[in-house]
C-alpha cells in the first residue's frame, strides 16, 4: 500500500468510521498471520516450550485500539481491567502494576506504612517465607530492612510446611509471605489460623496460581483472595499475560488505599490520571508541615514509587481476562493427562516422586513439577529431555539462600534466619526440575512428553 492507496483509505470517513476499520483490518491480519501452528497436530522433532503466550484477535484489536486512542499510560482499560479483576477474585479493590515483582514490592510496602499504627512491619522485624521459591517475594523484605525467616517446604507439595510455622515466630514476628508453588496452593486453613492467632498479616503470592482455589470456611475461596492481600503477574508464561505486569488485590480499604498511595509515587492524593480536583479540596486542606492550602496534587503521605501500568498494557489483558477460565480448565486438563501418563509407567514411578495437590484444593496448575530419587541424576536427566525437544526448567531458586545474592551476608542474622533444617529445600534444589501444562498444549505433545521423560529417567 503506497501512500496513494493510503490516502484513499481514509477519504470520506471520520475518525471513527476509520478507526472502526483499522480494527476490523488488525482483526484479520491476527487471523491470518499469528497462531498459525493453532491446531496442528505435533511431528517428533518440534520444540515444546514450558509456556507460551495464548491469544487472538480480541487480543490484538485491544491493543491497537488503546494505541490509537494514545493514551498511553493508565487509562479506561486500566480501570476496566481492575474492576473485572477484582469482581473474578471475589475481592473489593484491585491495583494494576507494571510487574509481578512490582506487585509484591507493593504488597510488601503497604504493611510498612504509618498508617496501620503498631501493626506496620519495621526495620528489624521478622517475616515468616520460604526460600524454595522466586526471589522476588523475599527481595521486599530485605531491601527495606525487615527479616525473612525461612522455614522448609514440603514434598510433594512444594508448598511451606505449618508444622514449621510455630517454631519460626519469634516477638518480632508481623507477617506470613508465601507463594503458591507452580498453582499448587499452600494450606491457607492452616495459615490463615496461625496468622489470625498471632495478629499477622498475610500476603499470598499469588504469581503462579491464579484461578486456583481452596476450601475453606465452608466455601471454595479463590487463592490471593484469603490472605491480607494478593499478588499476581502477568508476564508471558504466567496463567494470563498483558506483556508485562502484575495487580495486588485485597478487600481491605486501608491496605488499598495505602497501596494506590504507594503506587502511584507516594501522594495523598486520589485523583485518577487526568482529573483534578476529585476530593473537592484540592487548595483548602493542612498536610504535614506544608503551607495551608499547598496544592493536594503534589502532597506525599508515603516514600513511594511509579509503579503503574500502561492502559496498552491493560488492553491485552481485558481481552485475556475474558477467556481466562478456559485458560484454567485447559491446564487442569493437561496437568491431569501428564500425571496420568507418567502414573502409569512403573519405572518412571519408581525414579521420580510425582506431584499431588494440597488436601482440600483445586489447583490452576502452572506447571508439572517433579523430584528425582536420590542416587539419579537430574543434570543427565534433564539435558537427555531437552535434547529431545522438551524446555525444563528448575523450580527457581532452589534454595535462595545458597544464591550468591546471599554471599555477602550469609549467617548474618541481623538480615535473615533460618529456623529449623532446609532439607526439602535442598533437595529441591538438587533433584526437582518442572515441564509445562500451559493451555496451548495439546494431547500429543504431552503423550510425547511423558514418553520422553520416562525414557529419560530409565537411562539415568
Amino acid at each position: 500500500m503506497d501512500n496513494t492507496d493510503i490516502k484513499k483509505f481514509f477519504d470520506g470517513k471520520d475518525e471513527k468510521e476509520a478507526h472502526k476499520e483499522i480494527l476490523e483490518l488488525v482483526s484479520e491480519y491476527c487471523d491470518r498471520y499469528h497462531n498459525t501452528e493453532k491446531g496442528k497436530a505435533y511431528k517428533r522433532g518440534d520444540r515444546i516450550n514450558y509456556a507460551s503466550r495464548v491469544y487472538d484477535h480480541d487480543e490484538m484489536v485491544n491493543l491497537v485500539d488503546s494505541a490509537l486512542e494514545f493514551w498511553l499510560t493508565t487509562g479506561r482499560y486500566a480501570r476496566e481491567f481492575e474492576s473485572e479483576f477484582a469482581r473474578y477474585e471475589g475481592v473489593r479493590f484491585s491495583n494494576l502494576v507494571n510487574s509481578g515483582s512490582s506487585a509484591n514490592l507493593l504488597a510488601f510496602m503497604a504493611l510498612t506504612s504509618p498508617l496501620l499504627g503498631e501493626r506496620r512491619i519495621k526495620r528489624g522485624d521478622e517475616v515468616i517465607t520460604v526460600a524454595a521459591g522466586f526471589p522476588t517475594t523475599v527481595t521486599p523484605i530485605i531491601n527495606y530492612g525487615a527479616v525473612p525467616v525461612f522455614v522448609d517446604v514440603t514434598i510433594p507439595e512444594y508448598n511451606i510446611d505449618v508444622s514449621r510455622l510455630e517454631n519460626a515466630l519469634s516477638d518480632k514476628t508481623k507477617a506470613v509471605f508465601a507463594a503458591h508453588t507452580l498453582g499448587n496452593p499452600f494450606n491457607l486453613e492452616t495459615v490463615s489460623e496461625f496468622c489470625k492467632k498471632h495478629g499477622l498479616f498475610l500476603i499470598e503470592d499469588n504469581c503462579d496460581a491464579l484461578g486456583s482455589r481452596y476450601f475453606i470456611d465452608g466455601e471454595w475461596k479463590l487463592t490471593g483472595s484469603v490472605g491480607d492481600i494478593g499478588t499476581s503477574s502477568f508476564y508471558p508464561p504466567h496463567h494470563m499475560t498483558m506483556g508485562e505486569g502484575g495487580a495486588t488485590y485485597t478487600s481491605d480499604p486501608l491496605l488499598n488505599k495505602i497501596m494506590r498511595s504507594i503506587r502511584d509515587w507516594g501522594r495523598d492524593c486520589i485523583c485518577e490520571s487526568g482529573q483534578d480536583n476529585r476530593c473537592g479540596k484540592r487548595f483548602s486542606g493542612q498536610f504535614g508541615e506544608l503551607p495551608f492550602g499547598y496544592d493536594h496534587k503534589y502532597v506525599y503521605s508515603h516514600f513511594g514509587y511509579n509503579l503503574q501500568a500502561t492502559d496498552m498494557q491493560a488492553a491485552v489483558g481485558c481481552a485475556q481476562l475474558k477467556k481466562f477460565p478456559s485458560f484454567v480448565e485447559r491446564r487442569k486438563h493437561n496437568w491431569k493427562l501428564l500425571s496420568e501418563l507418567l502414573s502409569s509407567d512403573k519405572t518412571a514411578c519408581e525414579r521420580i516422586i510425582l506431584p499431588v495437590p494440597e488436601k482440600n484444593s483445586d489447583p490452576s496448575w502452572f506447571g508439572y513439577c517433579m523430584t528425582l530419587r536420590e542416587g539419579i541424576s537430574r543434570t543427565d536427566v534433564i539435558n537427555y529431555i531437552e535434547d529431545h525437544g522438551v524446555q525444563t526448567r528448575l523450580l527457581f531458586a532452589g534454595n535462595l539462600v545458597k544464591q550468591p545474592c546471599f554471599d555477602h551476608v550469609r549467617g548474618d542474622d541481623s538480615v535473615y534466619r533460618v529456623s529449623g533444617d532446609l532439607s526439602c529445600t535442598d533437595a529441591i534444589m538438587e533433584r526437582t526440575f518442572w515441564v509445562g501444562v500451559y493451555p496451548g498444549m495439546t494431547d500429543d505433545r504431552l503423550e510425547y512428553m511423558a514418553e520422553i521423560i520416562g525414557e529419560a529417567v530409565k537411562r539415568a
